[in-house]
């Protein structure tokens, strides 16, 4: 074969992992139309999405290098269309710095992981000082420990938050007066949500707190360490595969969990505010499901790369969605090193 023939041959190879890359790409950005349950590898090409993203900027570099515009008009025109989701994870501009001055109520979400197992109470204490740093009004806490030694978190956090509600690991603190509230069991899971109706200058904010249905990975992960530490040997395809078949349940799971959701929002005759965990990233189902007609408030008034989880992994799994009827001032994050998650905060203006 001749060496015109070889290249020829490469750069048809690369052209058609040019157009599959689009095609994957784009069911990615649409993955999160479909339920999960019978759409598993649909829905599980939005996780891939970065990478895809990735990928396509790489051959539009080379197709321009090689001065194949025509060809590079499929890359460019597939990352023109992925805009729309960086913006879930990157926001140009910057915070506004005066915008805790401004009339509104500060809100915050975080999933302490129960203060790390600490027990005397000192994770729990210095959560509550930078909520008051931050000057927080409202905060949602997901996988919340009450309990310190012979305290009760609750005891010491009523000086700054007079009023709370809790179901199971959630809780609700609120500076202001709590109206109205309700818990959301969901089936076969520890996982809950739940919902206050808070009085903030006798207007009338539903807050929901809200904790989906975990991943499933790092459980299986602990139990192939607990046998690789026993002696047993863990194939590399039966870990991927208890991987794999673990986050498609916990996928499907969410998926119900927020079109339960959902409907109880939709039912809401009060401005809603949604702040919560939920195992799941931007352009998910579980999102969509989530954020319905709302705004999500990163995308509104954030700045910079957004990303809530502190494992191995950078990804948005954590949020504060609003109504089209609120107006989001300020969205951000503080990495916080208690739990394996940051909290993140938003300021919402509010009528006077």
């Amino acid at each position: 074969m001749g060496k015109l023939a070889v290249q020829k041959y490469f750069s048809f190879m690369m052209l058609i992992i040019s157009f599959l890359l689009m095609i994957f790409t784009f069911t990615g950005l649409f993955g999160g139309d479909v339920q999960p349950a019978g759409n598993t590898a649909r829905a599980m090409l939005v996780y891939a999405l970065p990478i895809l993203i990735v990928a396509n900027f790489v051959f539009l570099v080379y197709w321009l290098i090689r001065l194949r515009f025509h060809w590079a008009l499929m890359p460019l025109i597939t990352l023109l269309c992925c805009i729309p989701y960086a913006g879930t994870l990157f926001q140009f501009g910057s915070i506004d710095e005066n915008a805790d001055a401004k009339p509104g109520i500060k809100l915050a979400t975080y999933n302490v992981a129960r203060f790390s197992g600490e027990t005397t109470g000192f994770i729990a204490q210095d959560v509550l000082a930078e909520m008051k740093r931050q000057k927080v009004d409202i905060v949602c806490f997901q996988e919340y420990n009450d309990y310190s030694a012979d305290k009760k978190n609750s005891d010491s956090y009523k000086d700054y938050f007079p009023h709370s509600v809790s179901y199971n690991d959630l809780i609700i603190y609120s500076r202001y007066p709590i109206v109205n509230k309700k818990n959301i069991d969901f089936e076969q899971t520890s996982n809950c949500a739940m919902w206050a109706e808070v009085n903030v200058n006798d207007n009338i904010y539903r807050i929901y707190n809200v904790h989906l249905e975990t991943t499933g990975i790092n459980s299986a992960l602990h139990q192939a360490a607990k046998m690789s530490k026993k002696g047993v040997e863990v194939q590399g395809n039966a870990l991927v595969n208890a991987l794999y078949g673990r986050y498609t349940i916990g996928m499907i799971a969410r998926s119900g969990q927020a079109n339960m959701l959902a409907m109880d929002m939709r039912s809401s005759e009060a401005p809603v505010i949604v702040c919560g965990d939920f195992n799941d990233v931007p352009y998910s189902y579980v999102y969509n499901q989530m954020l319905g007609d709302k705004i999500d408030g990163f995308k509104e008034c954030g700045s910079g790369f957004m990303y809530t989880f502190r494992g191995g992994k950078k990804v948005r799994i954590d949020y504060i969605f609003h109504d089209k009827g609120l107006e989001g001032l300020s969205y951000y994050k503080k990495e916080l090193s208690y739990s394996d998650h940051y909290p993140v905060f938003m300021r919402i203006a509010t009528k006077q």
